[in-house]
């Protein structure tokens, strides 16, 4: 099993933890950052996270793993390949969260559910709505960041590689807009 210190290393020594001031996908700000992506970029980063991640939930009969594009599409794969199932993903479409490209899911089948870094939870929250209604069973959350401070409940078992204490704040009481730093959108999604 890989401890937290040498994921958070991993992270470290791919410059994937940003400082400076930051709008995240859930419209909150912050003076810290996680871009998992500097971390995946990396083949035998993602395979060694996703090998971890997937550690949880062997032997769970997991049929399909399934992240929301983009954060969660390698993190699915990687996670996927180590479980030996079916790997999707999901977009919006129109703002609503959503299968495309002519994927499916069938009444019954075990999904486990995985995104990169979690701060609020939305998207995947969202996934697991879009699983739930198609008939499909979400059993369970992996992430490889957790940057909620534990405070997500996702009503089904949640896992993650690295817990990060990553101060976030409303944008009308952010103290970096205070000062006059200008906020950046590093993420994949415009807000």
């Amino acid at each position: 099993m890989i401890t937290t210190e040498e994921v958070l290393k991993i992270f470290e020594e791919s410059g994937a933890l940003l400082k400076g001031h930051f709008r995240l996908t859930s419209g909150r700000h912050s003076n810290r950052y996680m871009q998992c992506a500097k971390v995946l970029q990396y083949p035998q980063h993602a395979g060694r996270l996703g090998e971890e991640l997937a550690q949880a939930w062997k032997n769970q009969g997991i049929d399909v793993v399934i992240g929301p594009a983009m954060g969660g599409i390698i993190v699915a794969h990687e996670v996927g390949r180590a479980l030996g199932t079916k790997v999707l993903f999901t977009e919006r479409e129109n703002g609503a969260m959503t299968l495309r490209r002519g994927f499916e899911l069938s009444p019954g089948q075990k999904v486990l559910v995985v995104e990169d870094v979690i701060t609020t939870g939305g998207s995947v929250k969202e996934v697991i709505e879009v699983v739930r209604k198609l008939g499909a069973e979400p059993v369970g959350v992996g992430v490889l960041v957790d940057r909620s401070g534990g405070t997500i409940d996702f009503g089904i078992p949640h896992v993650s590689l690295l817990k990060l204490e990553i101060e976030s704040f409303d944008p009308e009481a952010c103290p970096l807009c205070e000062e006059g730093i200008p906020a950046i959108k590093p993420g994949s999604r415009s807000i």
